[in-house]
């Protein structure tokens, strides 16, 4: 006959093991990946480039896609978080980047740098325009085109 016996520690010890294994599986199983699109089709032959934004001339050449000319230099480069809770604007705002392809509910309580640009070219409008793109790691995680005016608007890129 064998007796076998373990101390309380040992339990201890393999019990937090198989608690911290099974905490990763459940947060590797329900956690989703951060990762907009790198590309959306906007024609049959013309793709949009949301990836590898890293300086003015990346950000200007990606407004560009869009058929929008901007000034050399934004008018605002500000680091902002996305809340972990949307209120009322902020959810209308993120169901206008979900039309884009976008949902920013996958950047809850990200630092995310947000560039302003005063678009040049844009037509049926006569006040001052703004393209805002928002890059999280060198990616376009957002946009939209808006105006400062009273009685302005906000639309999709």
């Amino acid at each position: 006959m064998f007796i076998y016996s373990m101390r309380a520690s040992t339990l201890k010890f393999f019990g937090v093991i198989l608690l911290s294994v099974i905490t990763l599986i459940i947060l590797i199983a329900f956690i989703p990946t951060i990762e907009p699109p790198s590309s959306v089709v906007i024609t049959a032959n013309q793709k949009i480039n949301y990836a590898n934004i890293k300086t003015n001339e990346d950000r200007i050449a990606f407004l560009a896609q869009f058929g929008h000319k901007v000034r050399p230099e934004p008018v605002e480069e500000k680091e902002i978080t996305i809340p972990g809770v949307f209120d009322r604007v902020m959810t209308e705002y993120n169901n206008l980047q979900k039309q884009q392809g976008f949902d920013l509910t996958r950047y809850e309580r990200k630092k995310v740098t947000r560039y302003t640009y005063i678009v040049e070219n844009f037509d049926g409008y006569n006040g001052t325009v703004y393209a805002n793109i928002l890059v999280y790691r060198n990616k376009v995680i957002a946009g939209d085109l808006c105006s400062a005016d009273i009685n302005g608007f906000a639309d999709q890129l």
